[in-house]
C-alpha cells in the first residue's frame, strides 16, 4: 500500500526574504527583488541584473568554519534546513537516522567558488600553470554537486536515502518528487528536501547572455521578470533555496506535527527534441500535469491554483499556455495561475523548491501570489495570469509545475483534501 507523504517543515532563503514569514510578506506584497547585479561588476555584459540574495552566513547562525567549507549556495541549503527542521519540531536525535534521507537539487552546484577559484589560480586566466596555493582549501567540495546533500545530511544526521539531483531547471520539483517515492515506496520516514542555487557569477550570465535568454531591460531591473507579459524580453538571473520537511503521515500524526499538506502526486517526463527548445503543443508538460493528478487522485476541476514555470521567454510562456490548456480543458480558464519569478527571478535549479515552498505557505494563508509587472498580456497567453495583485483564495489544492534545460518536464500536486 502506497503511504501518504506529508509536509511538516519549511525554509526559505529568497532574494527579497530570508526566511518563511519574510517570505510569505513578499509574495502577499507583489515586491520585486530584482536588481542590478551587486556581486560581481557586471560592465560589459548583455544583462546585468538579478535576484540576489542579501545574505551574510554569520548573522544566519554559520559558523567561520561552516562558512569557509560550503560554497554560497551550501549555506543556504543549510541555513533554509535549519529552518525548515525547526518549523516541523523534529528532534533528529530521536529519529532512525537510517529511515531518514536527503533529496536535494541544484542545476550548476559550486559555480561560484568555482570560478572565482579558478581566476585566482591562473591569475585571471592569462597562466596555464595554475597555483594551487592560491585556491580556497575547500575547493575539492564543489568539484560536483554531490557534497549539497552530504552537507545536509551531516548537519541532520541523515544516514538513508541522500543524493543530489540535478536535472537543470526542474532539480528543486525532481528532487521533492524523489523524496515523495522514497517515502512513499517505504523507503525513509522522514525526507529533508528542496533545492539551492548561487548562479550569479560571470560564467553562468555569459551563458545566458549567448542565447539570449535573459532580459535586457538594465535600465528598470525591477519591471524586467514580466513572465506572460506582451513586452517581455527574457527571464532574471535568481538566486536562493528552499528546504521542505516530507515525513509518513502517520509518523508525524504519532509525533503531534502540524501538517500543512500532503504530496500528493508527481510526474516528470522529457521532450527528447531540444537542450533548451519547447514544444509550442506542450504535450509533454501536459501529460506530467495529468500523471500527477491522477496519482493524487485529482480531478481538473480539483485544482485551485497552479504556479507556472512561467520563465518570462515567449517560448516557455506560449509552450506552458498550450500545456494547462490540453491537462486541464476547459478548467485552464477558471484557476488562477502565476509566476512568483517575476519576483524572485529564476534560481535554476532552485526555483522548482522555492516555488513549492510558495505553494504551501499560499495554501496556508489562503493566498494566490500575483504575477507582478504583468501590464499588457500577451494575447496568446490568455489565461488567468493574477497580474500584480494577489489575491485571498482558499486553496486545497494546487499543481506547481516547471521546465529544464534538456527537455525536462515536471509536475508536483500538494493537497489538502486528503486530510480532511
Amino acid at each position: 500500500m502506497t503511504r501518504q507523504v506529508a509536509v511538516t517543515g519549511v525554509g526559505v532563503v529568497a532574494p527579497g526574504a530570508i526566511g518563511s514569514d519574510a517570505f510569505v510578506e513578499l509574495l502577499g506584497s507583489g515586491r520585486t527583488a530584482t536588481r542590478a547585479i551587486t556581486l560581481f561588476d557586471p560592465t560589459g555584459f548583455r544583462s546585468r541584473m538579478a535576484a540576489e540574495c542579501d545574505f551574510d552566513p554569520a548573522e544566519h547562525g554559520l559558523s567561520a568554519h561552516e562558512a569557509q567549507r560550503m560554497d554560497r549556495y551550501v549555506q543556504f541549503a543549510a541555513v533554509a534546513a535549519r529552518e525548515a527542521l525547526d518549523a516541523a519540531g523534529l528532534d533528529m536525535a530521536a529519529e532512525d537516522p537510517w529511515r531518514t534521507g536527503v533529496s536535494l537539487g541544484s542545476a550548476v552546484g559550486g559555480t561560484t567558488l568555482l570560478e572565482s577559484d579558478y581566476i585566482r589560480a591562473s591569475a585571471r586566466g592569462s597562466s596555464w600553470e595554475v597555483d594551487h596555493e592560491r585556491t580556497s582549501p575547500a575547493l575539492h567540495r564543489v568539484f560536483s554537486p554531490a557534497p549539497l546533500a552530504g552537507e545536509i545530511a551531516e548537519l541532520s544526521g541523515a544516514q538513508g536515502v541522500v543524493h543530489t539531483v540535478s536535472t537543470g531547471c526542474t532539480s528543486g520539483l525532481d528532487a521533492v518528487g524523489y523524496a515523495f517515492q522514497a517515502i512513499a515506496e517505504g523507503r525513509a520516514d522522514v525526507m529533508i528536501t528542496g533545492a539551492s542555487e548561487s548562479p550569479v557569477s560571470p560564467i553562468t550570465v555569459s551563458c545566458f547572455d549567448a542565447i539570449r535568454a535573459t532580459s535586457e531591460r538594465n535600465d528598470a531591473p525591477e519591471s524586467a521578470s514580466r513572465p506572460f507579459d506582451r513586452d517581455r524580453d527574457g527571464f532574471v538571473l535568481g538566486e536562493g533555496a528552499a528546504v521542505l520537511v516530507l515525513e509518513e503521515l502517520e509518523h508525524a500524526r504519532r509525533r503531534g506535527a502540524e501538517v500543512h499538506c500532503l504530496v500528493g502526486g508527481f510526474a516528470t517526463r522529457s521532450n527528447a527534441y531540444h537542450m533548451t527548445g519547447l514544444t509550442r503543443e506542450g504535450i509533454e508538460l501536459a501529460e506530467s500535469i495529468e500523471r500527477a493528478m491522477r496519482q493524487a487522485d485529482r480531478g481538473p476541476d480539483a485544482i485551485d491554483y497552479i504556479n507556472a514555470h512561467g520563465s518570462g521567454t515567449k517560448q516557455n510562456d506560449r509552450h506552458e499556455t498550450a500545456s494547462f490548456k490540453l491537462a486541464l480543458g476547459g478548467r485552464a480558464r477558471e484557476v488562477p495561475i502565476s509566476s512568483i519569478k517575476s519576483m524572485v527571478g529564476h534560481s535554476l535549479g532552485a526555483i522548482g523548491a522555492i516555488e513549492l515552498a510558495a505553494c504551501v505557505l499560499a495554501m496556508d494563508e489562503s493566498l494566490v501570489p500575483p504575477t507582478a509587472n504583468l501590464e499588457n498580456a500577451d494575447p496568446e497567453c490568455d489565461l488567468d495570469y493574477v497580474p500584480v495583485t494577489a489575491r485571498q483564495a482558499r486553496l486545497d489544492t494546487v499543481l506547481s509545475v516547471g521546465s529544464g534545460f534538456g527537455g525536462f518536464q515536471s509536475a508536483v500536486v500538494l493537497d489538502r483534501r486528503g486530510l480532511r
